[in-house]
């Protein structure tokens, strides 16, 4: 499908040829993508006037306007390297960091120059043979959700839809959002890019990259496994790491992706670890030699560089990636995963999986008493208490007749998410608290629950919230049947169970491992005839 916005170009969305020739070279070869906009740029040695004056200096972004033959000649060299895949100059081209330059009214305007700048020098360099390729960089802005607070989800996604929309008309071919440190941010930007795609009635090709420090883990706390778990709903074109550190430093997560993610795999680390003077020290020779051993194990399909990467980084990468197999797509494993800034897996080996339902203004007086009173950090205590004594999963429902719920998921939230690495199973019925709640979620979350008891009124409200944040759902063995609405008979909670499913993956797309069936057995020991 192409559609034609205005004067701004064509959307390159899904059916376009330029898409499925995407899709056919990473099929038979490894991608190369370009390596550092910024290392290239400082070999200009800019001067506040050439960013626009001293108000503007080190905007990068603003460079598409004012020093336009820059970027053309970047993307050239890289393209000249080898690269199948370049990248715009746009990694903080979002209104929020813009507005840090007075530049936020401007955002739009300098994307589609961005989008407009890297389409030109690739189609010049394309052949039939060797089509090139763009992608939009979304960088993971100046804020961040979790770490500071200085940004709300929506605001942020927000900002990112306004980037996107200028990127696509610019004419990039896939979104990329990269260098993510807060998982937060890339699931805000991840909803905004689908967003775009209902306003435009196309689909857009995604690639994720997250980033690793040295010591394991992003800045915001997620292990590689739990960031894979948390973005595997946004139907990805790649998931990857970029940036933090060197490809040594990537080894062991590079190769959890490539056995865990259902999609592409990229890498594009940095030339190595800064020394005390900022410069890196990974020459092109070594930097390729120690991606050589990524692509020879099949762990890559695209690869690049970050910072510090010239274009004879990337033409070293790409003679070494050169014939060389790309990495082999696993089949979705429906593996049970569910996150929070670690990972918890519903198997086998693990059962049974605990979830602590004491921060429950139904079932616990003190935690009610609590939240009556405000004491957020006292109310978080208890699920911070119950993981340390063993609970997998932490149940949280704020939902009572004596207060307003949507009230008190900020400041609970806001208290209880820093404290706990587990995943959480948020217990609510109203669609509006659920979708507050997620946005307070890293992981992979769980709704606690739904049921057929209206009919598929429930399914029809909450299934897309719960698809647009990628949570899991408990369903509840319940019908609309009034003579025997909660199923008491196996073969009834079966009957029941096999509906619930079917409905759930056929018509609202539930991934099958995302739905987890409660029997309701509880009610068992109540001592009741039934």
């Amino acid at each position: 499908m192409t559609n034609t916005v205005g004067q701004a170009g064509s959307l390159r969305g899904t059916g376009s040829p330029a898409l499925e020739e995407l899709n056919d070279a990473l099929a038979t070869r490894i991608l190369i993508m370009d390596g550092a906009m910024g290392t290239m740029l400082q070999e200009h040695n800019p001067t506040p006037a050439d960013f626009g004056g001293e108000a503007l200096e080190n905007c990068n972004e603003n460079l598409c306007r004012t020093r336009p033959e820059w970027i053309l000649d970047i993307h050239r060299a890289y393209l000249d390297a080898g690269a199948d895949l370049i990248a715009t100059n746009s990694f903080q081209g979002s209104p929020i960091v813009l507005a840090e330059f007075k530049l936020e009214d401007h955002a739009h305007e300098l994307n589609v120059l961005a989008g407009k700048l890297a389409r030109q020098a690739a189609d010049e360099f394309s052949t039939t043979a060797k089509p090139r390729f763009v992608a939009g960089a979304m960088g993971p802005t100046t804020k961040s959700i979790t770490l500071r607070g200085d940004v709300t989800f929506h605001q942020l996604s927000d900002s990112y839809y306004v980037q996107a929309r200028g990127l696509i008309e610019g004419g990039v071919d896939v979104l990329l959002l990269e260098t993510g440190f807060d998982t937060r941010n890339i699931k805000a930007g991840l909803f905004a890019i689908r967003k775009l795609e209902r306003d435009l009635g196309i689909q857009i090709p995604k690639m994720v990259s997250g980033t690793i420090e040295r010591w394991g883990a992003m800045l915001a706390g997620q292990s590689v496994d739990a960031f894979c778990a948390s973005v595997s709903h946004g139907d990805l074109l790649s998931i990857g790491l970029n940036c933090a550190t060197g490809p040594d430093l990537m080894t062991d997560h590079i190769r959890t992706l490539a056995h865990m993610a259902s999609t592409r795999i990229s890498c594009y680390p940095n030339a190595g670890l800064p020394n005390e003077d900022n410069q890196y020290l990974e020459t092109p020779d070594s930097l390729a030699g120690q991606l050589e051993k990524f692509a020879a194990q099949g762990w890559l399909n695209i690869v690049g560089g970050c910072c510090g990467t010239t274009a004879a980084h990337i033409r070293a990468i790409a003679q070494m990636a050169a014939g060389k197999a790309p990495h082999v797509v696993n089949p979705p494993s429906h593996r049970a995963y569910y996150a929070g800034i670690e990972l918890v897996e519903a198997d086998e080996n693990s059962r049974p999986l605990i979830v602590g339902e004491r921060t429950n203004v139904i079932g616990s007086r003190l935690f009610k008493d609590l939240i009556a009173a405000g004491k957020w950090d006292e109310a978080s205590e208890i699920a911070r208490r119950q993981v340390k004594n063993g609970a997998h999963i932490i149940d949280v429902c704020l939902q009572s007749s004596d207060r307003e719920e949507l009230a008190d998921i900020d400041p609970f939230y806001g208290m209880l998410m820093p404290k706990i690495k587990a995943p959480v199973m948020i217990d609510t019925t109203d669609p509006k608290a659920l979708e507050r709640a997620l946005t307070w979620c890293q992981g992979k979350s769980i709704l606690n629950s739904i049921n057929l008891e209206d009919g598929e009124e429930k399914f029809k409200l909450v299934c897309p919230i719960v698809r647009e944040f990628g949570a899991a759902v408990v369903v509840g063995t319940i019908d609309e049947d009034r003579t025997r609405a909660q199923a008491f008979t196996r073969e009834r909670k079966l009957e029941v169970a096999k509906r619930s499913v079917g409905l759930l993956t056929a018509k609202y797309g539930m991934p099958p491992e995302d739905i987890i069936i409660d029997p309701l057995v509880f009610p068992c020991a109540t001592g009741d005839d039934n």
